[in-house]
């Protein structure tokens, strides 16, 4: 969808017309058409391009409302959902690449599973932690990524884990302080599916 939205940009540049770079949804089609009314070169070459983005949207909503049915009525999705930043494509990703929670001995070891530890590298009396090692399933491991972005930088709702990820970035810069909490994030999620827990917001002292 994205690529046929660049194509017609792309297009009715060459016109001399250039579209705001912030439209969504219907607000991108309604631009479009109201830019080439009357210009019947122009619409014969945008209406299919037009056509076939419509299409995929609705595509693409109808999909995205499965899916966030389908983690609102699973009990286990639904209860990682209760993490701050933690949207429906992270619960299930996760609950899909873990399947049975009883494989991992320990919750620390979670983050591992996915690459969200650093590797060392140790020389003599040196002992420097390097990047993350970027095992596991990416995808997962992006939407981990994505939920402790939103958990730092977005949510409004103070917990101890965002306390405790701001003290981090501080110290460590804003992308060491993320891979941590998404870290962190992991080994929550997979401790409150063991236990059955609620996420615990902490008091608001530690926030």
């Amino acid at each position: 969808m994205h690529d046929l939205e660049n194509e017609i940009r792309g297009l009715l540049k060459v016109f001399g017309v250039k579209l705001p770079m912030r439209l969504r949804g219907g607000a991108f089609e309604t631009a479009v058409r109201g830019t080439i009314e009357g210009g019947p070169a122009l619409s014969h070459a945008l209406l299919p391009l037009l056509e076939a983005r419509q299409m995929l949207l609705e595509t693409f909503l109808e999909l995205d409302r499965r899916v966030r049915s389908v983690a609102k009525q699973d009990a286990v999705t639904a209860r990682f959902m209760s993490v701050p930043g933690v949207g429906y494509v992270t619960a299930l990703s996760f609950k899909a690449a873990v399947d049975d929670p009883a494989r991992f001995r320990s919750s620390r070891t979670v983050g591992a599973h996915f690459g969200l530890t650093p590797r060392r590298f140790q020389s003599g009396e040196k002992d420097n932690p390097g990047r993350i090692s970027h095992a596991g399933d990416a995808d997962v491991r992006a939407t981990l990524y994505a939920a402790a972005n939103a958990m730092l930088m977005r949510s409004i709702a103070w917990n101890s884990l965002k306390a405790w990820g701001m003290r981090l970035m501080k110290t460590k810069g804003h992308r060491r302080a993320i891979v941590a909490v998404a870290r962190k994030i992991a080994v929550v999620l997979h401790r409150m599916w063991i236990d059955g827990t609620e996420f615990r917001f902490g008091s608001e002292a530690a926030a």
